[in-house]
């Protein structure tokens, strides 16, 4: 027996397609998160007692909600005699681009794992993580769920998680300004036809980066991060978002994107000092768009959800 009743974990946000790596590639931003308290019941079930927070307007109905529905499957999986109470605290905005939806769900599968009676690992939990997060984004997509369970740079395929080396210097400017935009809405600008030389190019780009990072080559990375297949599309989504990249290049950005579904905006850059220089110069391009943001700054190589108690 685990001998525990409740377990409380916390779940980082994430930068998900990190531009080039559309639904795939995803890493976690250090600071902002979702808070899960779980407690172990006797009836065979799942409940979701309540959500605070910065959104709390959320489905009640586990099958409808990305944490109670990562439970859910939870159950079903090992067939568990026992079911679950959770509570989210919710510190990532609705629609802000930041892995909301798939923190809740990450920091719920995390802290009900603590209560059983043999935890599961990682990769274990990745597929169960998928299933919740299906109910927000309408596919089984890794690219937030993975780093937040794994941590740090992620390739997050449909066979499992590959952990990206990305030298600890590098750090990401995240800025979130005060608008939403549904997971939803954004992926239904993707729709339509694309030519076939632009997936030569985001494959050659995708493999720029992820070999980059690797190899710690800045060059290589700044040659490859580019998005040219979704952020064309999605960029007219997001007010001012063309002036915004362009502050965080100007500002000795490695590359900028848009993070998740957006809106909101992100710049990896070779140190702290240039990721917040970038990130100021992101924030005043929002304005002069009519939009207040908020920064967060962040090790690319953050960390991934963690039990708090």
């Amino acid at each position: 027996m685990s001998g525990a009743a409740q377990a409380r974990a916390f779940s980082p946000g994430s930068v998900g397609n990190v531009g080039v790596g559309f639904d795939l590639l995803g890493h976690t931003i250090a600071g902002i998160g979702d808070i899960a308290t779980v407690r172990r019941i006797d009836a065979p079930t799942v409940r979701i007692a309540a959500i605070r927070g910065c959104v709390r307007d959320l489905p009640r109905e586990p099958e409808r909600n990305t944490a109670g529905a990562a439970l859910v499957a939870l159950r079903q999986a090992l067939a568990l005699p026992f079911g679950f109470e959770l509570e989210l605290d919710k510190g990532i905005p609705l629609g802000s681009g930041m892995g909301g939806s798939a923190a809740s769900c990450v920091a719920a599968l995390v802290a009900a794992n603590a209560l059983l009676d043999t935890p599961l690992d990682v990769a274990a939990l990745y597929p169960l993580a998928l299933a919740g997060e299906s109910v927000a984004s309408g596919g089984r997509t890794g690219d937030n769920v993975g780093p937040m369970l794994a941590g740090g740079l992620v390739l997050a395929t449909a066979r499992g998680l590959l952990p990206i080396a990305v030298p600890a210097a590098w750090h990401a400017a995240v800025v979130h300004p005060h608008a939403v935009l549904e997971t939803l809405q954004a992926r239904r600008v993707l729709q339509g036809a694309y030519a076939l030389p632009e997936f030569v190019a985001q494959s050659a780009n995708l493999a720029q980066v992820l070999l980059g990072c690797e190899r710690g080559d800045a060059a290589l990375v700044r040659a490859g991060l580019d998005d040219v297949l979704v952020e064309p599309r999605r960029a007219p989504l997001i007010p001012g978002f063309a002036a915004v990249k362009q502050a965080a290049l100007a500002a000795g950005a490695l590359g900028a994107s848009i993070s998740g579904a957006g809106p909101s905006v992100f710049a990896w850059c070779e140190d702290a000092a240039t990721a917040a220089a970038a990130g100021t110069a992101m924030q005043a391009a929002f304005r002069s768009a009519g939009l207040g943001s908020d920064l967060h700054l962040t090790p690319i190589a953050g960390p991934a959800a963690r039990r708090l108690d």
